[in-house]
């Protein structure tokens, strides 16, 4: 499992945490911690508190006290990479940051479901796995709608 990316998640959430920001682990690294199973997590996933509408809005904008986000992330030593993807990486270590606020929209999940974990002094929300179960069918979905309308574009251009 990854134990590094999990430390790492620990890291960054204490700083979070120092600015009153509870994040939300996501992906792969969150699903292994919910079916104590290895699921080869290339990255952290982490949702913090964000514009509700997501990526309507600019990138800049559409997470709350993003600036914060940022400092602290220097802090650390990553280096932002992706503004629109909100992803950092040090070393060889990807960090993407979503929007905490778009899951009732997106997967119906209500942020009050949302579970509270705490290693030492550090708090952190996990999915339950029936949320985490949701979300991926909904997410598997969307990629699967938004590979076919690319191939279809391609396909019709080729025409």
């Amino acid at each position: 499992m990854g134990d590094h990316k999990f430390l790492e998640l620990l890291k960054i959430a204490k700083k979070l945490n120092e600015v009153q920001i509870t994040p939300l682990l996501m992906g792969s690294v969150g699903l292994e911690i919910v079916t104590n199973s290895s699921w080869d997590a290339q990255d952290l996933d982490i949702h913090v508190p964000g514009d509700e509408r997501g990526w309507e809005v600019p990138a800049e904008k559409s997470i709350f006290d993003w600036d914060r986000i940022v400092g602290i992330m220097k802090s650390l030593e990553y280096f932002l990479v992706d503004l629109h993807e909100h992803e950092f990486l040090k070393n060889g270590l990807s960090v993407e940051f979503g929007i905490i606020d778009t899951l009732p929209s997106f997967a119906g999940v209500s942020l009050e479901d949302l579970e509270i974990h705490q290693v030492e002094d550090t708090k952190f929300y996990m999915l339950t796995p029936s949320n985490f179960y949701v979300y991926m069918r909904l997410r598997i979905r969307t990629v699967i709608v938004l590979k076919t309308i690319i191939i279809r574009t391609v396909v019709k251009s080729n025409i």
